[in-house]
C-alpha cells in the first residue's frame, strides 16, 4: 500500500508542477492549438492554447512508477511494465499526430489510416507480450478469455490465439480513439479519465486482497489476475496524474491533452482491462467514452445511408449540447456527472458477482 499512496503522490506533484513549467515552456515557442473550422464557433478562441499536455501526464506517471518500486524495495512486474509501455508508445504515436499539426499549421495532423496502423501494431505486440511471461504459478499477465469481472470460462468465451490478440487490439484501440474523441471540451476527458482510473485502482486493490496467489483457499471467490498490486499502482498514478493535470485543463483550459495524452490514456484503459481481466466491465466503467463514440458512429452512418441527414446537429455528443445552447461548463459537469453513475454501476456489479459467488 506505501507504493501506491507513494506513486499517487510523486504523480500528483509532478503534474501540478511540471505542467505550470510546461505551459510557460510552450508559450515562448508560440507551440499552440489549432482549432478545427468546422466546430461551434465559441472554441476558435481557444486557437493558440498550448497543446500537448499529455508529455507531461506520461512522464510524471512513469517517474512515479520506477521511484514507487524504488522507494520501496518492489520490482516492477510484467503486467505493469506492459501497460507503461502501451502508454509511452501511443503517447508517441500522439505526439507525432500533435506535431504534424503545429508544423503543418493546421488542425489535421496524420493521415487517420496511419494513426490506426501505429495503434494497431502497438495493440498486436501488448496481446502477444500479455500472452507470454508466465510467472511462477503459470499464469500470464492477460488470458484467452472474454472477461467481464473476471475471466468467464465458459465454451466460446475462451478465444484460439490470434482471435484473442485481435480482441485486445480492438480494446484498446477502440478505448484510445474513444479518449481521443471525448477530448474536445476543457477537462471533460482528463476528468473523466481520472474517474475512471481511480475506480480501477480500487478494483485492482480489492483483487489484490482476494487474490488466488495468496489466498488460503483457492476458489471462486478469488481473482487470477497476475499482478493486481503493481496495476492498482499504475492506474492510481495515472488518475492522480489526471488529477493535477485537471488543475490547469479546467476551464478556462491552459493547456490541452492534445492526442499525446487523449490516445495514450484511452489505450492505457484498455491495457488495464485486459491485464486485470475485466474487459467487458470497462465498456461499463468508460461508458461515457462508449456513448461519445456511439454518436460519432452514429453520426457518420445515417449522413452516408442519408446522403446528408444527421442525428446530431455535432458529432462527438458533447458538440451537440453546446449547439443546442448549454454552456460548456455545464456540459462538461453533467457528462462528468454521467461518468460517476456509470463508474459507481460499474462497482456494484463488481461487487455483486463476487457476493453471488459466496
Amino acid at each position: 500500500m506505501k507504493a501506491i499512496l507513494a506513486a499517487g503522490l510523486i504523480a500528483l506533484v509532478l503534474t501540478l508542477l511540471a505542467t505550470w513549467g510546461f505551459i510557460g515552456f510552450l508559450q515562448r515557442r508560440h507551440v499552440g492549438q489549432y482549432v478545427r473550422n468546422d466546430g461551434p464557433t465559441t472554441h476558435l478562441k481557444k486557437m493558440g492554447t498550448p497543446t500537448m499536455g499529455g508529455i507531461v501526464i506520461i512522464g510524471s506517471v512513469v517517474l512515479a512508477y520506477f521511484l514507487a518500486h524504488l522507494l520501496t524495495n518492489q520490482r516492477p512486474t510484467t503486467s505493469g511494465l506492459l501497460v507503461l509501455g502501451v502508454l509511452v508508445l501511443t503517447g508517441l504515436l500522439g505526439f507525432i499526430d500533435d506535431w504534424s499539426k503545429i508544423k503543418n499549421r493546421r488542425s489535421l495532423g496524420l493521415h487517420p489510416r496511419a494513426k490506426l496502423i501505429g495503434q494497431v501494431l502497438i495493440g498486436v505486440a501488448f496481446g502477444w507480450l500479455s500472452l507470454n511471461f508466465p510467472d511462477g504459478r503459470g499464469v500470464t499477465p492477460a488470458s484467452a478469455a472474454i472477461s467481464f469481472t473476471r475471466d468467464i470460462n465458459l465454451p466460446g468465451f475462451r478465444l484460439p490465439l490470434v482471435i484473442a490478440i485481435i480482441w485486445m487490439t480492438f480494446l484498446i484501440t477502440g478505448f484510445s480513439n474513444a479518449v481521443n474523441l471525448t477530448d474536445g471540451l476543457d477537462g471533460l476527458a482528463t476528468g473523466s479519465s481520472a474517474m475512471v482510473f481511480g475506480a480501477y485502482g480500487l478494483i485492482n486493490i480489492w483483487q489484490r486482497n482476494q487474490w488466488c496467489a495468496t489466498a488460503s483457499t483457492v476458489g471462486p471467490l478469488c481473482y487470477e489476475a497476475r499482478d493486481p498490486f503493481d496495476l492498482s499502482l499504475m492506474a492510481i498514478a495515472l488518475a492522480a496524474a489526471c488529477f493535477g493535470f485537471l488543475w490547469w485543463n479546467a476551464k478556462p483550459a491552459r493547456i490541452y491533452l492534445g492526442d499525446t495524452g487523449s490516445l495514450a490514456l484511452g489505450a492505457a484503459m484498455g491495457a488495464i482491462a485486459v491485464c486485470s481481466r475485466t474487459e467487458l466491465l470497462l465498456l461499463i466503467l468508460g461508458a461515457l467514452f462508449v456513448i461519445e463514440t456511439a454518436s460519432v458512429v452514429i453520426q457518420v452512418g445515417c449522413f452516408k445511408l442519408t446522403h446528408g441527414k444527421r442525428v446530431f446537429k455535432m458529432a462527438p455528443l458533447h458538440h451537440h449540447f453546446e449547439l443546442i445552447g448549454w454552456e460548456e461548463q455545464t456540459v462538461v459537469v453533467r457528462f462528468w456527472i454521467l461518468c460517476g453513475i456509470a463508474i459507481c454501476l460499474g462497482f456494484g456489479l463488481f461487487y455483486a458477482e463476487w457476493v453471488m459467488s459466496l
